[in-house]
């Protein structure tokens, strides 16, 4: 078992699971990957393999394993339709549909917005070699609307910029079937 960095915690309360205690530690962490590595064995309390679930009493010392981090899947132009709305030589405008994940990423490595936008826009790979070039925003897999992709690094860093300073409006409409809970 390959190790790229250990966290050593002290338990200071008790009564939470053991999942929920490493989540609430590092804010990092989502709960399906700590136990992900709980059952990977990357985790132990009281030098002591344990599970997910186990409830976890003050002082108990919990060490972390982290295995290295997945190699990102291979960035693979793939032939899909795009609903383009605009497009010049430095941005393209997508309609993404709802269903579609928008960059390869762990459970999705093909198929994704980023694969199609590859495939019409081949130079879009050389902006700065991830599996996500021109992407400076991201809609969830089952969102639809509007993605802007940037086709080179200026417009890339412009975009960025732009979002992160709130000069973008952004609206968001919400279709709701049934009932909404508080």
């Amino acid at each position: 078992m390959e190790i790229a960095k250990t966290i050593h915690l002290i338990a200071a309360k008790a009564g939470l699971r053991l999942d929920l205690y490493i989540c609430q530690s590092d804010k990092d962490f989502t709960r399906s990957y700590v136990q992900r590595l709980i059952n990977s064995g990357y985790v132990t309390v009281n030098d002591r393999v344990a599970k997910p679930s186990l409830n976890i009493k003050v002082g108990d010392a919990i060490v972390v394993n982290l295995p290295p981090p997945e190699p990102p899947p291979a960035l693979v132009a793939e032939h899909m339709p795009l609903a383009i709305l605009y497009e010049d030589s430095d941005l393209l405008v997508i309609d993404k549909p709802a269903g579609i994940t928008v960059y390869p990423a762990p459970g999705h490595p093909s198929h994704t917005l980023m694969n199609a936008v590859l495939a019409h826009c081949p130079d879009i790979s050389n902006i700065d070699g991830s599996v996500r070039p021109g992407i400076v925003h991201r809609l969830d897999k089952d969102t639809s609307g509007v993605m802007v992709v940037a086709k080179n690094k200026v417009a890339q860093l412009n975009l960025s910029a732009q979002l992160k300073s709130r000069r973008v409006l952004k609206k968001y409409l919400v279709l709701v079937k049934g009932w909404v809970w508080q």
